[in-house]
């Protein structure tokens, strides 16, 4: 392969790590939530406005509520490479795609006494 083929492949591959950087960079988490401290003291409401109405509830007979959020959606990962070398006289060139899957959603379960405040928390995946 010619010097020139392989500044072609060169430039293609900083291309796709120019395409791609913004897209993986974009996955942000924020700030941990410390559910400990809020046991006591939050409640459905204020949980209400800060995710939004929950994806299931329950009231039970004595007044507590059980309530549960998705946090994360279960997804996959995808994978891109492109690579050159050269050897004496030989040369080379190989692209790479994998893609990868994670583990079920993510759930957080609230638990609220009759008097509207958090009593538990927990958060498990399925």
């Amino acid at each position: 392969m010619t010097t020139r083929a392989l500044s072609i492949w060169s430039t293609l591959a900083f291309g796709a790590v120019l395409v791609f950087l913004p897209i993986l960079s974009g996955c942000q988490t924020g700030p941990k939530v410390d559910w400990k401290s809020r046991v006591g003291n939050y409640t459905f409401d204020q949980a209400v406005a800060e995710m939004g109405p929950p994806d299931k509830s329950s009231k039970l007979t004595d007044g507590t509520l059980i309530a549960e959020w998705l946090v994360a959606h279960p997804s996959g990962g995808f994978s891109f490479g492109v690579g050159t070398g050269s050897y004496s006289r030989s040369s080379g060139v190989g692209v790479g795609v994998g893609t990868s899957t994670s583990p079920g959603a993510r759930w957080r379960r609230l638990t609220f006494g009759p008097d509207g405040k958090l009593t538990a928390q927990s958060e498990y995946r399925r």
